[in-house]
């Protein structure tokens, strides 16, 4: 697996507010780097970057409004195909997902997601 992962792509954080989210971030340093609307979730989207660090912020009106409402940390990976097969091979799919796609940035990105043992949700993403 460490061979694959070749870092931290972005931290996920639900918002009720993507405009008030977004002149936060804005103000301690943030730029959008890629803003979107995910049409299977209906979701606007927004991926903020400040130097190395993203943020992908997305408005899906769900979100708890208290401590430990991050939802998801995505790693960078080189072949989401063969971490996937290492995850389930491992046990480590408790979630059962599978890999999706969207279209964003350039050529889109695939990614699945598994659970941690905190109830954190860890993303695999590839950019292709």
């Amino acid at each position: 697996m460490k061979e694959l992962a070749i870092g931290i792509q972005h931290i996920g954080i639900p918002t009720n507010d993507i405009a008030a989210t977004i002149e936060f971030y804005h103000a301690i340093g943030f730029e959008t780097a890629y803003e979107t609307v995910n049409e299977e979730a209906n979701e606007k989207v927004a991926f903020l970057k400040l130097h190395n660090l993203v943020i992908e912020t997305y408005e899906n009106k769900c979100a708890k409004m208290e401590y430990g409402a991050i939802d998801h940390v995505a790693i960078d990976v080189t072949d989401v195909e063969k971490v996937y097969e290492k995850v389930c091979a491992m046990g480590l799919n408790t979630l059962q997902d599978e890999i999706h796609f969207l279209p964003f940035w350039d050529n889109g990105v695939r990614f699945f997601t598994i659970e941690g043992p905190n109830k954190e949700r860890v993303e695999f993403s590839q950019f292709l």
